[in-house]
């Protein structure tokens, strides 16, 4: 059994699981995989740019708007690896190769492999992703394995915050910052197991552009900035687009110093173990006072003071 994943969360789940040893080809965003030398098939037209999140937005705007994908497949190199299953998806064209376009590449090769895709609306549907991975290898019992092991920390979790009696947390999530858009599918369930609510949210259904009266008028307690694609380094580069709009200085979380900025990896990479990291790192940042964040995090986050992000 060949595998090839066109998307880095499962490339994620194929590592945590165990089966990397059916893996035969990523994506160039899969880092783990690069680092074991695995091919890369697919690849992206922005790579080695360095856009602003405005210009990132515009292109990937018009480039939707025209009916183009910014991906392609390597499918010369796809021909010689021959993988009899293909990992795709269509949660987002934005952030990744989609079923369509991998299908017109796959349609052009002598093997004909099968295509699976694998795109969850939610929490729950990560999880059984899994599973359907694991299936399609034929190794369905390290997900049940993994998919154990995951749980119980979610249960840590809750059962914490119902022995403190946690109040719920109003926060915000954001998944870009200029335009602001909001968070979706299966984020607003992270918060949720986190102990917090955000009400500008979108649970199940993509993340959309989010006018900032309505950030005013909304108020958030906590904010976590986490704009897909972007580490916490590369985000800092572009806060003064929000310190800019009128009415930051006066937001409940900017006056109580509860503005964080967060690695997108572990909330707009859907894969089951880098979300549940991101419940770990949500309750800490939400509830300090009954939670610390897991010492293999520490680095995945970071906090702003007086609008300046503190760097240890």
């Amino acid at each position: 059994m060949k595998v090839c994943s066109f998307l880095p969360a499962v490339t994620q789940m194929i590592y945590d699981m165990g089966l990397d040893e059916y893996l035969g080809g990523v994506t160039f965003e899969c880092h783990k995989a690069a680092l074991a030398e695995k091919p890369v098939v697919v690849r992206c037209k922005l790579e080695g740019h360095d856009y602003s999140s405005e210009e990132i937005d515009k292109i990937f705007s018009a480039s939707k708007a025209q009916g183009n994908s910014l991906y392609y497949v390597d499918e010369e190199l796809l021909s010689t690896i021959a993988p009899d299953l293909i990992l795709t998806q269509d949660v987002c064209e934005v952030c990744q190769i989609d079923t369509a376009c991998t299908a017109a590449a796959v349609a052009r090769l002598k093997k004909q492999p099968t295509l699976i895709s694998i795109s969850p609306g939610n929490l729950e549907d990560v999880f059984k992703s899994a599973i359907t991975i694991a299936k399609a290898i034929g190794r369905e019992e390290n997900a049940y394995e993994y998919l154990s092991k995951l749980q119980k920390r979610l249960d840590l979790i809750i059962d914490r915050l119902r022995m403190y009696k946690a109040p719920l947390k109003k926060v915000m999530v954001m998944e870009w910052m200029q335009p602001v858009y909001n968070c979706g599918h299966w984020i607003p369930y992270q918060i949720a197991h986190a102990g917090g609510v955000d009400m500008l949210s979108n649970p199940g259904g993509d993340s959309i552009v989010t006018s900032w009266e309505k950030i005013l008028k909304y108020n958030p307690e906590v904010l976590v900035i986490a704009p897909c694609g972007f580490d916490i380094h590369r985000s800092a580069l572009e806060i003064n687009l929000l310190e800019q709009q009128a009415g930051w200085t006066e937001l409940r979380a900017v006056k109580e110093d509860n503005v964080f900025f967060a690695d997108f990896d572990l909330f707009t990479q859907p894969s089951a173990g880098t979300l549940v990291d991101g419940i770990d790192l949500l309750a800490a940042l939400f509830h300090p006072e009954i939670f610390e964040v897991p010492k293999h995090l520490e680095r995945k986050s970071k906090k702003m003071q007086s609008s300046v992000m503190v760097i240890e």
